[in-house]
């Protein structure tokens, strides 16, 4: 059975996540940094898109002492595995979360992936290998599954959010709305990707709860009938 998986995603009022640089922004504040982490300590695995790694060099770590100690009183390491989904293998073996905090990593790549680039980060990762020129985003899950991974938290960037959207993949989308405008037609959103071109394909969402969060507003939707191929 393939995980069941939660996109969490911080956007802006205009409805921006980064600059048109893309570089990392403080749109939540600590109060939703608490919530990302007792979520994230909750699923099996944490999975980001190259992209991500390559302009914030995250370590996907929990954070919290308490998010930790109640992962090992559970049976499980203190942070979840670690997915990198990165079809040409651009990652470099001394990203932060191939090094900080123990457990396990996962690196996606395509079949294009450079063959001296993955034996290099064998020596850190476990490597999945799946699809021609991109990584196939529904085998990959199948695999994940395989491997009793059955929760996991997406937490970006926007192609590979869109590509599990599209892919029917997504079960739940937090997306928190921070009191900022970033603006620029370049800036990222939080699904990229080629889009949807009609209407009758849009996906849909059902709206399970609506909370404030210091001076932005958390919205938690399920996706409505996704094409979920279990």
């Amino acid at each position: 059975m393939r995980p069941y998986v939660i996109v969490n995603v911080a956007m802006s009022a205009d409805g921006k996540i980064s600059t048109r640089e893309r570089r990392q922004v403080r749109i939540s504040g600590e109060q939703d940094f608490t919530r990302v982490d007792r979520l994230k300590a909750g699923c099996d695995a944490v999975m980001v898109g190259i992209g991500t790694v390559l302009s914030d060099d995250p370590s996907l770590t929990v954070k919290s002492e308490e998010c930790r100690s109640y992962r090992r009183k559970h049976g499980h390491s203190d942070h979840p595995v670690r997915i990198i989904v990165d079809s040409s293998a651009r990652i470099s073996p001394e990203a932060a979360v191939l090094n900080k905090g123990e457990g396990k990593r996962i690196v996606a790549v395509s079949g294009r992936a450079d063959g001296e680039k993955i034996a290099l980060l064998e020596k850190k990762a476990q490597i999945i290998i799946t699809g021609k020129d991109e990584v196939d985003l529904p085998l990959l899950m199948d695999e994940l599954g395989a491997m009793d991974i059955c929760h996991i938290m997406v937490e970006g960037g926007g192609t590979l959010i869109a590509g599990l959207i599209k892919a029917g993949l997504v079960h739940e989308i937090y997306t928190y709305i921070g009191n900022v405008i970033i603006g620029g037609r370049e800036a990222p959103t939080f699904a990229e990707g080629e889009g949807f071109v009609s209407e009758p394909s849009f996906p849909r969402l059902s709206l399970l709860e609506s909370s404030r969060i210091g001076d932005g507003i958390l919205l938690h939707w399920e996706v409505k009938d996704p094409d979920l191929k279990q």
